[in-house]
């Protein structure tokens, strides 16, 4: 018995290894297994940026789609690519391990980048060469083949982001301060390592495609994603894989409709509950979770370790509505549910306000993409005897992260771990309103900087002319920078805040409401833009975002307009945070 009892400390419960055996501690797992999904990350963000950033310029100049067309292609490209990683997560959770959801994933973008690299390299396959003032655009069996490729693409990006970084943070041993410490720097370095790949994105194989051709760019990233997976299977016997719990969503449904029912079934509902032990689907549990209980008051209690058995979960006070699900003789046996379901439940439903503040980031994120890129344009975009193009903008923020994110890691935070004697020194939810404070500078300071463009087109007569105006397009850098660091901070945290604070068996799912986040921000930028335009339009009025050049447009209303929504967004986000009561261990302040 003694020799069984070591042999079963020294596994990881809930967790296998590559070939479905038990992971073993000291075996699987930790920074080093965690480095090979850096790696990969570097190259698939690669991959996928390389394409997304200069798509508009293919579809329009290539495959000779219109520009509005080609504009809401890219952005339902990017946007379902994002949403996608819902599917992931959920696969990963319910199903597969985020070891083959990733592998499943990668395969599917590769054969997409495949298709699109062939299409790019025949001509047969794209549209005529323009005859005259007019070009017949890409339709048929051509166009199929064309969004048959990209949608592959995005089906595999989508599934990538909602494994890749639950799967790096899964190697971390969370009952230990230095294994939690250890995950936050690998959702550190995973934003490093995201904007590295960026950086090549956005100049090296930007340049590939508009100076050797389209087909080049296409197989740069094919060959990126290829790579990426052996470096992927070449970690294999160091990872730790958590076993699929089951569905999340069915919990959460379950829960729901429980309560629901129960509400109309009946108005004197029982206290008692059906089951007052654990869950046995809280075997997916890592076992540190079990040195340490969490009270409903947000207080960590001290370890029981005379106790022979685990001690019992309570319904807490918060959601009660909820309550009514674990409470005896359900209407139906399926609709039975145990005190840790709802438990899990309620901390979903508290992580989703969190979310919802965090989309109005990066809707400030996707407008600055597409005005910031058209001032530029219109700005000497000179440095020395170098052009610049006005696309390559991105490139400021990138750089920014690289630069911030080992400071932060390495200065920021050991300096307020000092200040707050705390295992984080800044906790999620302090970083992430960080990033919201810095998205409502960036608004302000893209606001001034319209102020000043427009002051020196006015000052020069050149407010009607398309000429370039005699100020540098180094001023739009300063938005950009803000905004750099804004998505770091908001980025991480949000990946670190859901992956620690979600239940195991929703994690993956929970990590990709961050994604989710960025293609909500993008259709709402779209939405935002109509409206403002649909109101101040009205009357005969000259729209402020519309005009014959960037010049007549209102920009800098915009932008302040911008600014007030982004302020409010963060009170909105305070009354939630300040409410917010961590469940994991070392994630107070």
């Amino acid at each position: 018995m003694e020799v069984e009892e070591e042999q079963h400390g020294d596994v990881w419960e809930g967790y296998a290894d590559w070939r479905n055996r038990t992971a073993v501690k000291g075996r699987h797992g930790g920074m080093l297994a965690a480095s090979f999904v850096l790696v990969v990350e570097i190259l698939e963000n690669l991959a996928y940026l390389a394409n997304a950033s200069n798509l508009v310029l293919y579809l329009r100049e290539y495959m000779h789609l219109s520009p509005s067309k080609s504009a809401n292609d890219v952005t339902n490209f990017m946007g379902t690519a994002f949403l996608l990683a819902l599917l992931g997560g959920f696969l990963s959770d319910a199903f597969f391990s985020t070891y083959i959801i990733f592998l499943i994933s990668a395969s599917i973008e590769f054969l997409g980048l495949i298709i699109l690299t062939i299409q790019a390299r025949t001509p047969s396959l794209m549209p005529q060469s323009c005859d005259g003032p007019t070009c017949q655009s890409v339709s048929g069996s051509k166009a199929a083949m064309l969004f048959v490729g990209l949608y592959l693409v995005a089906l595999g990006v989508g599934g990538i982001k909602g494994s890749l970084p639950s799967h790096g943070a899964e190697q971390f041993d969370e009952s230990t301060p230095k294994g939690r410490k250890q995950r936050s720097t690998f959702f550190n370095y995973f934003v490093f390592c995201l904007a590295s790949g960026a950086l090549v994105a956005v100049t090296f194989v930007v340049w590939l495609e508009d100076n050797k051709g389209w087909e080049w760019g296409f197989g740069v990233s094919t060959i990126a994603i290829f790579v990426s997976v052996l470096i992927f299977l070449s970690g294999s016997s160091f990872y730790r894989n958590k076993i699929p719990c089951g569905s999340p969503l069915t919990t959460i449904l379950k829960v729901l409709l429980a309560a629901s029912v129960k509400c109309c079934a009946s108005g004197n509902s029982s206290n008692a509950v059906v089951n007052l032990a654990i869950s046995p689907s809280n075997h997916c549990v890592p076992t540190g979770k079990k040195e340490e209980v969490v009270k409903s008051e947000g207080e960590l209690e001290k370890p029981r370790h005379q106790e022979s058995v685990p001690p019992q979960e309570q319904l807490t006070s918060s959601l009660r509505y909820l309550n009514r699900a674990a409470e005896e003789k359900p209407v139906h046996r399926m609709l039975e549910c145990t005190v840790q379901q709802v438990e899990d439940v309620k901390v979903v439903l508290k992580m989703l306000p969190i979310f919802a503040c965090t989309i109005m980031l990066n809707c400030c994120l996707a407008q600055l993409s597409t005005f910031s890129v058209q001032q530029a344009a219109s700005m000497n975009t000179k440095i020395g005897n170098l052009k610049i193009p006005p696309a390559s903008l991105p490139v400021f923020p990138v750089v920014f992260i690289m630069i911030l994110a080992p400071i932060y890691d390495h200065l920021i935070i050991p300096f307020a771990r000092k200040a707050t004697k705390t295992e984080m020194g800044v906790t999620h939810l302090q970083r992430i309103g960080v990033g919201l404070v810095l998205s409502i500078l960036a608004m302000a300071v893209a606001a001034l900087v319209e102020i000043k463009r427009k002051g020196v087109a006015k000052d020069k007569g050149l407010l009607d002319s398309h000429e370039t105006l005699p100020v540098t397009f180094l001023w739009i850098a300063l938005q950009y920078l803000f905004l750099g660091s804004a998505d770091l901070f908001t980025l991480a945290g949000l990946l670190e805040f859901f992956f620690t604070e979600a239940p195991s068996s929703m994690r993956s799912l929970a990590t990709s409401l961050s994604w989710a986040s960025l293609a909500m921000g993008y259709y709402l930028s779209s939405v935002i833009v109509s409206i403002v335009n649909s109101i101040t339009g009205s009357s005969g009025n000259t729209p402020w975002l519309r005009g014959k050049n960037i010049n007549s447009y209102k920009l800098d209303y915009f932008y302040w307009l911008m600014c007030v929504l982004s302020a409010a967004n963060f009170l909105h986000y305070l009354f939630w945070a300040m409410r917010y009561k961590y469940r994991s261990t070392g994630s107070r302040s």
